[in-house]
């Protein structure tokens, strides 16, 4: 049960307080605000795309990078354009890396958005690391700076993974792991229209090998303002799959340096859970480093691989995403669904899925407890269409199942605003999820995915 970050709270009651204060002060903002209207009246809130292909890798602007075939394609260097010295905020240490660069073509978005959010695999070895970077492309045909939303690698042994705090333009921002517009902009009908990304790979000088990305891109979205949701019809159909069941409260208070057990785990706990439904197992160098007493250590080894060292804690969403790819054949991206219906296309494909709500206690009947933010694992859906999740938020792994009313679950999910304790206004995530499975799906996984709008 992870409280989102203060900045994701912010934002969304800023947007929500602006919206009507602000639509008939900003130039231009009728003819955008109408287009943006009429883009939600098309029924599409969401846009993905993603860059995986040998094809897509070609594609774009490389300084220094190449495509690699193969049964996984991707990109790495091949040859550095330039060398360049990072200072880790997070450790003191200056070190000189050479780097290569590849910049995607320009992608404009079937649903002019409010926010952006990236995913990426990639696998860095020792000595190196990978910045992602995201500029968009506004709807009166300005561009944002190219906003910095990762430094990444699997491990901590070069830099501390990170994302960057303190960037905008005035008109845009990024929090954590989200491009947003900011409350102003938004309110006047403003929208990114387009965006492409920048990953810059980087290796110590002289070093033979360096990082490969094996899939990049991103989820723009304009999802409205809602406290409701219309409810979808059960499909009928129960199936429920055999998802691990982990409960992050049995590791509260261990390793404060990764957030402290608990109730700031249910990110990497999800995590793992769906990891290892799809057969990735941590081996036993990766969990040397973890206390022999303690159960679960693959939890513990989730946390540390998730860790934000800006945002201090496990719950940024893409990291998440980017450490199921650390596991042989497996990758991993963030986007948002538009329905419980979506959901059960998934679980019918055998694809679990990882998502994101928040509510009040008397607001999800059997939780228990209420929260400003969790993450919990859909792994079936029982005939009558309620919701069978795999819920860490347990006080041990046998009581991680449970079975929540359809109609509660998918407004608590779904919505992007809620009444919180107090009567004060508070954030939702609308929609949110990680879906994680085969790099290489088979062919009812590929189908259910395109179904759902995220290939």
């Amino acid at each position: 049960m992870t409280a989102p970050t203060p900045r994701r709270a912010v934002l969304v009651a800023a947007l929500a307080a602006a919206t009507a204060a602000t639509a008939a002060t900003v130039p231009g903002g009728g003819t955008r605000a109408a287009a943006a209207t009429a883009a939600r009246a098309s029924g599409r809130t969401v846009d993905n795309r993603f860059w995986y292909s040998y094809g897509h890798w070609a594609a774009g602007t490389h300084q220094g990078t190449t495509a690699v075939g193969g049964t996984r394609p991707g990109l790495e260097m091949a040859s550095a354009v330039g060398r360049t010295e990072y200072a880790d905020p997070h450790t003191g240490r200056r070190a000189t890396w050479e780097y290569a660069t590849w910049t995607s073509p320009l992608h404009r978005s079937t649903v002019p958005a409010t926010e952006a959010i990236a995913s990426w695999n990639a696998r860095t070895p020792a000595g190196s690391w990978i910045r992602i970077e995201l500029r968009g492309t506004y709807t009166d045909g300005t561009a944002t700076p190219w906003y910095t939303m990762a430094r990444w690698a699997s491990g901590e042994a070069d830099i501390r993974r990170t994302s960057v705090d303190g960037q905008s333009d005035g008109r845009s921002t990024v929090w954590t792991d989200t491009l947003a517009l900011d409350p102003a902009a938004a309110a006047g009908g403003l929208r990114l229209a387009a965006w492409q990304l920048r990953l810059t790979l980087h290796r110590k000088p002289g070093a033979a090998a360096g990082p490969t990305v094996w899939l990049a891109g991103a989820m723009a979205s304009d999802v409205p303002d809602r406290f409701t949701v219309p409810a979808s019809t059960p499909s009928g159909a129960a199936r429920e799959l055999a998802v691990p069941r982990y409960s992050q409260e049995i590791h509260a208070g261990r390793y404060p340096q990764y957030d402290n057990g608990g109730e700031a785990w249910c990110s990497p706990t999800s995590s793992q859970m769906v990891v290892e439904f799809w057969g990735g197992r941590a081996d036993a160098t990766d969990l040397a480093w973890v206390d022999s007493r303690y159960s679960d250590p693959q939890v513990c080894h989730a946390a540390r691989s998730t860790y934000d060292a800006a945002y201090k804690g496990c719950g940024n969403w893409p990291f998440n995403a980017a450490y199921a790819a650390t596991y042989r054949g497996l990758g991993g991206l963030v986007t948002r669904l538009g329905s419980l219906t979506d959901l059960e296309t998934l679980i019918a494909a055998g694809i679990p899925v990882i998502t994101s709500q928040s509510f009040r206690q008397e607001e999800l009947t059997g939780a228990g407890y209420g929260t400003a933010g969790h993450l919990m694992t859909v792994i079936g859906f029982t005939a009558a269409g309620d919701v069978i999740a795999n819920d860490p938020n347990s006080p041990d792994n046998p009581s991680v199942r449970r079975v929540y009313k359809r109609a509660e679950w998918e407004t608590i999910w779904l919505r992007t605003k809620r009444q919180a304790a107090g009567g004060k206004t508070a954030s939702g995530s609308g929609g949110i999820c990680y879906l994680y499975g085969p790099a290489r799906p088979g062919a009812a996984q590929l189908a259910a995915l395109r179904s759902v709008g995220v290939l």
